[in-house]
């Protein structure tokens, strides 16, 4: 049975004529078409996001995080990808239902992405400075030298040093935190009004990881831009996040305010997600040995060979009959908290 998503005016991804989303995810599909069979990356996701807001998106890898960003920009590698569904609107129009030529304004300027790898995301051969700067002349009709210009603050604003020489340099000539600032830069050159921003930190040593999200935040509370984040660190999402969507096997399984989904989890997945984060006060066992963490059996499963009724009830301790026949519709469990699971009740009975 197909997850129904809630129709009242305070679910998350409904809109009020009041105050319409920035960016607003219904339903969307995005399957890919194999000799094996039909690939449901993204199946019917949704999900909406407020000027200023950020939406946490986490996962294990393969639960179609990635994939719902490359879907909002239309770069889904066709064949054999494809959208079939859905609609993402951005204050209003539909991403979907534009010609290319008019995506191509949108992406980069409107929307822009930070990617997981900027290794594989630069171009090696291009100098930072060009690369940069065609960005800002393309969509905001800067002359080169203007352009550049720009290019000079905004790798100043996210903290490079010696900007006016970096311009010259190539990717390969950067540390792996400077490639990521340069990413950010390019990013945010236009003033975008969304940041879709897929695991910004990854491959990062602690500490730069730490100043890369701080100088996230610290753009986005300058330029207003509303963020989503997509990473599978629940460490992250605890700090950054204003809401979070929870998504597995290619559909959202739980969303809530960042608060609510840490201190009353509703679906089995969520909470095993949490219970596998290191905590100092559960580090030793009770007889003085160091405590083994938390983990999820299992994997999740090939997403063109899904089980019948909730995909996750191969790995779920409560899952029953009903689990293993009908997929469950996401609910509202309480205010701004909707989940996917027949169970919500057992599973919060024992959250600690």
């Amino acid at each position: 049975m197909q997850a129904t998503e809630p129709t009242d005016p305070s679910a998350p991804g409904s809109v009020t004529a009041s105050a319409r989303p920035t960016l607003e995810i219904e339903n969307l599909k995005t399957h890919f078409l194999l000799r094996r069979g039909i690939l449901r990356a993204v199946d019917g996701f949704s999900c909406s996001l407020n000027a200023g807001e950020t939406l946490g998106i986490v996962g294990e890898s393969g639960c179609g995080k990635s994939m719902t960003a490359l879907s909002v920009l239309r770069l889904v590698p066709s064949p054999p990808g494809e959208i079939v569904g859905g609609a993402i609107r951005f204050e209003g129009r539909d991403l979907l239902a534009l010609s290319e030529t008019e995506m191509r304004k949108i992406r980069g300027n409107n929307i822009s992405m930070i990617f997981q790898e900027p290794m594989t995301s630069l171009n090696p051969v291009v100098t930072i400075g060009r690369q940069i700067s065609e960005t800002i002349s393309l969509h905001q009709g800067l002359r080169t030298r203007e352009a550049l210009h720009k290019t000079v603050e905004m790798l100043r604003l996210v903290r490079i040093s010696e900007p006016e020489r970096r311009l010259s340099e190539y990717p390969h000539q950067m540390s792996g935190g400077m490639r990521q600032r340069v990413m950010i830069a390019m990013a945010l050159s236009c003033n975008p009004q969304v940041l879709l921003a897929d695991e910004p930190t990854t491959a990062l040593d602690v500490t730069i990881q730490a100043q890369i999200l701080a100088l996230m935040a610290e753009l986005q509370e300058r330029l207003g831009t509303a963020i989503v984040l997509i990473t599978h660190d629940m460490g992250v999402i605890a700090e950054h996040a204003d809401r979070v969507a929870v998504m597995y096997a290619g559909r959202k399984v739980e969303e809530a305010p960042v608060e609510e989904i840490f201190a009353n989890p509703m679906h089995p997945y969520t909470q095993g997600l949490l219970q596998s984060i290191p905590r100092l006060d559960l580090s030793r066992a009770q007889d003085g040995g160091r405590r083994r963490l938390s983990e999820i059996a299992g994997t999740v499963p090939p997403l063109d060979r899904l089980p019948s009724g909730c995909t996750f009830s191969p790995r779920c301790a409560f899952a029953t009959d009903i689990c293993r026949k009908e997929y469950p519709p996401l609910e509202s469990k309480s205010p701004g908290h909707h989940a996917t699971c027949w169970h919500s009740d057992k599973v919060r009975s024992i959250n600690p």
